[in-house]
């Protein structure tokens, strides 16, 4: 009878050992196929190792896996899902939290996604991520006060730091301080000459406040960075037609046209230009 108590143990032993085994594969040959950029069969081989042992200590972290997998397949619901149960099992990860957010805000979902970077900012207070991100969400929400406070703690660790110093911008734009946010605009582009983007930015503003001249020169050298950025050339239209510089007008819009923007969105314009 002890020899067959024995025998019993045994087999359930070596069955225990073979299904661990086989748990263990499964997400071998899941993260293999990850790394081969194989996603489909990666997001199956995930979720048939979490249902083959759903109470593994490891599946927070196949959950998460999971979750990019199916982020990267464009499932970005089944994403939110899988990251949800990984945090249901590690509610502190702040790499998950942050990735949920993302996808959150991809979502429009805004007030979930402000809620997990309150998160990982109340376990890590300086994490950049984080704070640029909900500064942002500030921003859509009119809180110019606390997007403020966001930005600045991103800029106490990085003074350099792009978006931060772009939003700080805006912020001084929306609060009526022209000058501040121009003198700072200006440093940007010290720092960042090469920058077709913040060059456009700052050509807007200058438009926007009257300095047409000025907003011309920040285009065309946007458009020595990239000729074939049409909304430079619709801006430079718009611009030449407040100056009442017709032909030059005419000009722009017909290469803003030679670059896919559509003829009848302009038509209104050009005629304008007669």
């Amino acid at each position: 009878m002890k020899y067959l108590l024995l025998v019993l143990c045994g087999l359930f032993s070596a069955a225990f050992s073979v299904q661990a085994q086989s748990y263990n594969e499964i997400v071998e040959q899941a993260m293999d196929c990850v790394k081969k950029d194989s996603l489909v069969q990666a997001e199956q081989l995930f979720q048939k190792a979490l249902k083959l042992e759903p109470n593994n200590a490891r599946n927070a972290l196949l959950f998460s896996n999971l979750g990019t997998v199916q982020k990267r397949l464009g499932k970005t619901e089944e994403a939110i899902e899988s990251y949800t149960l990984a945090l249901n099992i590690i509610p502190y990860s702040t790499t998950m939290l942050l990735n949920r957010a993302a996808l959150y805000l991809e979502k429009n979902l805004t007030q979930k996604a402000y809620l997990d970077y309150c998160n990982v900012i109340d376990l890590l207070p300086k994490n950049k991520e984080a704070r640029l991100f909900r500064a942002y969400i500030y921003m859509q929400r009119r809180e110019y006060k606390e997007a403020r406070v966001d930005y600045n703690v991103v800029l106490e660790q990085d003074v350099k730091n792009k978006t931060a110093r772009i939003g700080i911008v805006m912020l001084d734009e929306k609060e009526g301080r022209f000058q501040s946010a121009m003198d700072a605009m200006n440093r940007l582009v010290t720092d960042f000459p090469k920058d077709a983007a913040i060059l456009k930015m700052r050509a807007n503003m200058e438009w926007e406040h009257g300095q047409l001249d000025a907003a011309l020169y920040d285009l065309d050298e946007v458009l020595k960075l990239d000729g074939q950025d049409a909304m430079s050339y619709l801006m430079k239209g718009d611009i030449y037609l407040e100056q009442k510089k017709k032909d030059d007008a005419r000009e722009a819009y017909e290469k803003a046209i030679d670059l896919g923007i559509s003829r009848a969105e302009l038509m209104e314009k050009l005629k304008q230009c007669k």
